[in-house]
């Protein structure tokens, strides 16, 4: 019998860090934008940035309540590695590398001259803007930078010509060179510590599912259910971060579930996935089967 494994290994774990461009607040009682943005940035006029970013500006007003949660947009920094360009690390962290002319230039560079390996450079933070009615490159340069005559650059990171702005378009607005105050480092601080914290929580839950279900499986593999094994077992390969014990005993189970079910390519990955687990790791030729040491073989 051919089984084809149903595995599908996916991590995504979003966590506040150095290296994210944003961080959340929730609004105190009695808060304003304006009072929030002279705490983040120390500046009360970027509360119109703090609109943009949390299209509070939409359809007019952009008034806030206690325990709303907003998006703080901040930069985050980068070390240049051995062969990144302005082009290719504008491809990764801006979308284009088009744009690597705007990266250089916050970071005092030129964009046909390429940064050293092992330079820490700016990224800046970018605002995704939802037009309204009477938007145009102009008027949201002077918005979001204080300068109206740079409509152009607006365009241009956009890839757009000058034109007329539709209601709910979408316009990326870079924001370079944008700091914030000792009290929003600090907040951003918290908010990673509390991010981590939930990471580690959800870790945590992920390793008590497996102790428990690990001994099921093993009860599946020895009474011959090798199809409910194969499905419990990628089950607990997709929950999340497991032990490096942990993921032994389950590629070696695994291994037993596709040999026996004759699937051979999946019992040769297996085997892979084990001894990358377990680099030590020895099949007993007296207590292993001649099928599964040649499925290692291949």
């Amino acid at each position: 019998m051919k089984l084809r494994s149903a595995a599908l290994l996916v991590s995504v774990i979003v966590t506040l860090s150095p290296r994210l461009q944003a961080f959340p607040h929730v609004v105190r009682p009695g808060e304003t934008l304006a009072e929030i943005a002279t705490q983040v940035y120390g500046d009360p006029r970027k509360e119109t940035l703090l609109a943009g970013a949390n299209a509070l500006d939409v359809g007019g007003g952009s008034a806030i309540v206690a325990g709303m949660r907003l998006e703080i947009p901040a930069p985050l920094h980068h070390s240049v590695a051995l062969g990144e360009t302005w082009e290719s690390l504008a491809e990764i962290w801006l979308g284009s590398g088009v744009r690597s002319d705007l990266l250089a230039r916050t970071n005092d560079a030129v964009p046909w001259i390429e940064p050293e390996r092992g330079l820490e450079i700016e990224i800046p933070a970018v605002v995704a803007h939802i037009v309204s009615e009477g938007d145009n490159s102009t008027s949201l340069a002077a918005r979001f930078w204080g300068d109206g005559n740079r409509g152009w650059e607006l365009n241009a990171f956009n890839g757009r010509r000058e034109e007329p702005m539709h209601r709910g378009e979408i316009i990326l607005v870079p924001l370079p060179r944008l700091k914030l105050t000792d009290a929003g480092v600090a907040e951003a601080r918290e908010a990673l510590h509390v991010a981590q914290s939930q990471v580690a929580l959800a870790g945590l839950e992920t390793q008590r599912r497996s102790d428990a279900a690990i001994p099921l499986l093993l009860a599946d593999i020895g009474a011959g259910r090798y199809v409910e094994a194969i499905g419990l077992g990628n089950r607990l390969l997709g929950s999340g971060e497991l032990r490096r014990s942990k993921l032994v005993i389950l590629h070696r189970a695994l291994l037993e579930a596709y040999v026996a079910l004759d699937a051979a390519a999946e019992a040769s990955q297996a085997c892979a996935s084990l001894l990358a687990n377990d680099g030590g790791h020895v099949l007993d030729p007296t207590t292993t089967s001649p099928k599964v040491r040649a499925a290692c073989a291949r």
